[in-house]
C-alpha cells in the first residue's frame, strides 16, 4: 500500500513539520516518530474535512476530532495553531512549566476535544459523542485518530462493537498504521492482520489509503457515506518519522528527550 518513496512531501507538509520541530526544540522533548506519521492525516482533516470555528471552539454544530494516540499531540497542536485556535508562539512553550501545551492533549487547550494519552480510550469517547449528537439531532461527525499499537487495547474493540450495534454512521475511526510501536513492530508484538476484515466484522465500512498522499486522503474522506447506518474505519498506511531519513522506521525516534542543538538542526536541515 505504501513504500518509503511513495510520496514527495509538498511545501505545506514540510512547513507543518518544521512547526512541530519548533515545539520539540522549545520543550527539548517530544514524540517525533508518532507526530511525523500523522501530519498529512491531521492536515487533510483540518484543511478539507472538519467543520469548526476556531473563534468558538465549543460551537455545538462543529465536527469533533479526538486524537486518541495522545503522544502524537504535536501534529494536532501544529494544526490547531495553524487554524488560529491559539497563537503559534505557544508551540515554542511546549512542555514548559505552566505552559498551555503539555506532552499529551488536555481538554483545557482550545480545540482539543478530549484529554488523551492513556491509550485505548479515544474510540469509547467518540462513541459517546456520536450517540449524543444523534440524540440531539446535530449534523456533526466524530473522527477518532488512533495508533496501530494502541488498538491492541481491548477497550477499542468493545467500543467498536458498540459503534456497529448502534449503527453510528456519524463516527469515523482513523488508524495511523505505521506498523511500528514503541517496543518494536506491530507484527512482532501483537499482529493486527488481517486488519480490514477485523473492522468489517465489527460492522464498519472500511477503506485503506496511503496516509501521506494528500490527494488520496481527500478522496477517501470525500467518499464517506454518512447515511449508510454503519460506522467507518480508515486504515492509513504511514511511515513512522516520515520526512526525516534518519527517523523513518527507526524505533529510537519514537520519543526523544534532552534533544541536542545539533539534532534539532539536522531535523530542520533535512526539511529544507
Amino acid at each position: 500500500m505504501i513504500s518509503e518513496n511513495s510520496v514527495t512531501l509538498d511545501q505545506r507538509s514540510l512547513d507543518l513539520r518544521k512547526s512541530a520541530i519548533s515545539a520539540i526544540e522549545g520543550g527539548g522533548r517530544g514524540h517525533p516518530g508518532a507526530t511525523l506519521s500523522l501530519i498529512e492525516i491531521m492536515r487533510v482533516l483540518y484543511d478539507d474535512v472538519l467543520k469548526f470555528d476556531a473563534e468558538q471552539p465549543d460551537w455545538p454544530q462543529r465536527d469533533r476530532c479526538i486524537l486518541s494516540k495522545g503522544h502524537g499531540c504535536l501534529a494536532l497542536y501544529t494544526l490547531l495553531a495553524d487554524k488560529g485556535f491559539f497563537e503559534k508562539s505557544q508551540l515554542q512553550q511546549f512542555c514548559k512549566t505552566g505552559a498551555l501545551l503539555g506532552g499529551h492533549p488536555e481538554s483545557k487547550v482550545p480545540g482539543v476535544e478530549a484529554s488523551t494519552g492513556a491509550l485505548g480510550h479515544g474510540l469509547a469517547i467518540g462513541v459517546g459523542m456520536a450517540l449524543a449528537t444523534k440524540i440531539k439531532q446535530l449534523n456533526s461527525h466524530i473522527f477518532v485518530v488512533m495508533g496501530d499499537g494502541e488498538i491492541n487495547e481491548g477497550a477499542v474493540w468493545e467500543s467498536a462493537l458498540s459503534a456497529g450495534h448502534h449503527q453510528l454512521d456519524n463516527l469515523v475511526a482513523i488508524i495511523d498504521y505505521n506498523k511500528l510501536q514503541s517496543y518494536g513492530t506491530t507484527k512482532e508484538i501483537l499482529d493486527l492482520e488481517p486488519l480490514i476484515p477485523k473492522w468489517q466484522s465489527f460492522g464498519f465500512e472500511t477503506c485503506e489509503v496511503d496516509g501521506h498522499n494528500v490527494d488520496a486522503l481527500k478522496q477517501c474522506f470525500a467518499s464517506l457515506d454518512f447515511n449508510c447506518k454503519k460506522p467507518k474505519a480508515i486504515i492509513c498506511h504511514t511511515i513512522k518519522g516520515k520526512g526525516l531519513s534518519f527517523a523513518e522506521n527507526n524505533p529510537a525516534w519514537h520519543h526523544k528527550s534532552g534533544m541536542k542543538t545539533e539534532q534539532i538542526q539536522a531535523m530542520y536541515e533535512e526539511l529544507s
